[in-house]
């Protein structure tokens, strides 16, 4: 596991990304909690967010990899590119699991009105997943690590806009509100007002379902991208 272990410290090793990893989330947990909407506090509502830019961070990773010529390296080297991308993607996941296990625990003991803070553990966990799979297929079609950010800025707050995240997605005109669950920022919307007002488990299993599915998707693209 020495990519493994050589990702996290990385990582860890660039003050930026211990920003999003560690003082945004701690801000959010003390953001104040709205009267009508969003339904959750405003820290938690707007985590999935967060969760997007740590994704585009961490995963960017690999685009200076890239750049570096690690990735052309590793056929000289006993590692094969699939054991390369496993582990890097399993040190980004363990990272984002922390993040949400932080901002759920951080929530309970600051006493807000999570409703399900297991469930909704569950939810930010899955949806996490999926914002890595997406930065990694996103990341796959650049070759300049700040360049693939700044545009991705842009589609998250697309993203957040028209997956309900910003505003309630009724608003939006009726082309749009059918469009919108094509993002998986509206699934993760619905999966929120699921574990405030959700009485049918099925509907929860369905959701996460759905990210599951966007997960696997953006993983294939993204690895067949970078094996290419």
């Amino acid at each position: 596991m020495t990519i493994f272990t050589f990702a996290l410290k990385r990582i860890f090793k660039d003050k930026t990304n211990l920003i999003f990893l560690t003082l945004f989330p701690v801000a959010a947990i003390f953001l104040p909690e709205p009267e009508y909407w969003p339904l959750l506090p405003y820290g938690y509502h707007y985590f999935g967010v967060l969760i997007l830019f740590v994704g585009i961070r961490l995963t960017g990773l690999l685009v200076e990899d890239r750049q570096k010529g690690v990735v052309k390296r590793l056929a000289a080297a006993p590692v094969t590119h699939f054991q390369y991308l496993f582990q890097n993607l399993l040190a980004f996941s363990v990272i984002v699991i922390a993040q949400c296990i932080f901002m759920i625990a951080g929530g309970v003991i600051y006493d807000h009105e999570l409703h399900e803070p297991l469930l909704l553990l569950i939810l930010f966990i899955v949806f996490s997943f999926t914002a890595i799979a997406l930065s990694l297929a996103w990341n796959s079609l650049y070759r300049n690590k700040e360049t693939s950010f700044l545009v991705f800025m842009c589609v998250i707050i697309i993203m957040a806009l028209l997956g309900g995240i910003m505003m309630p997605i009724e608003m939006l005109p009726d082309v749009l509100e059918q469009l919108a669950v094509i993002f998986p920022t509206y699934w993760l919307a619905e999966g929120m007002e699921w574990v405030v007002m959700g009485e049918d488990t099925a509907d929860f299993l369905l959701i996460n379902g759905v990210l599951l599915l966007y997960t696997l998707l953006f993983l294939i693209i993204g690895s067949i991208r970078r094996m290419g």
